[in-house]
C-alpha cells in the first residue's frame, strides 16, 4: 500500500477548493454560497495543515486556528444578513435581492 503524501493532501486540498469555487459560481441561494466559502476556507486549512506537517513547523496549525475563528465569525454574521434580508424579502434567491441598488 502506497504512503499517503504531501502531494496527496494538497491534491484533495485542490479538489475541495475547486468544489466550493464551482458552488460559489453557479448556486444563487445565499446559504448554499455560504457553506461553498466554508468548503474554500476548508480546502486552504487542509493545505496549511498538511504544509505544517510537512515541514515540521507548528505555524501553519496556528493559522489554522485562527482561519476557523474567523470563520465561526464570518458565518455568524452572514446567517444573521440573511435571516434579516429573508424577513425583508421574503426569499434568499439572490437574483431577487435589490435591496443595494441606488
Amino acid at each position: 500500500m502506497m504512503p499517503v503524501g504531501l502531494h496527496h493532501y494538497l491534491l484533495l486540498s485542490g479538489i475541495l477548493f475547486a468544489a466550493g469555487l464551482y458552488g460559489l459560481i453557479t448556486r444563487r441561494h445565499v446559504l448554499l454560497m455560504l457553506l461553498s466559502i466554508e468548503l474554500m476556507l476548508n480546502a486552504a486549512n487542509l493545505s496549511f495543515v498538511a504544509f505544517s506537517s510537512f515541514l515540521g513547523h507548528l505555524a501553519g496549525q496556528v493559522y489554522v486556528f485562527f482561519t476557523m475563528t474567523v470563520a465561526a465569525c464570518e458565518v455568524t454574521v452572514g446567517l444573521a444578513i440573511a435571516i434579516l434580508l429573508f424577513r425583508v424579502r421574503g426569499t434568499l434567491d439572490t437574483e431577487e435581492m435589490d435591496l443595494l441598488k441606488g
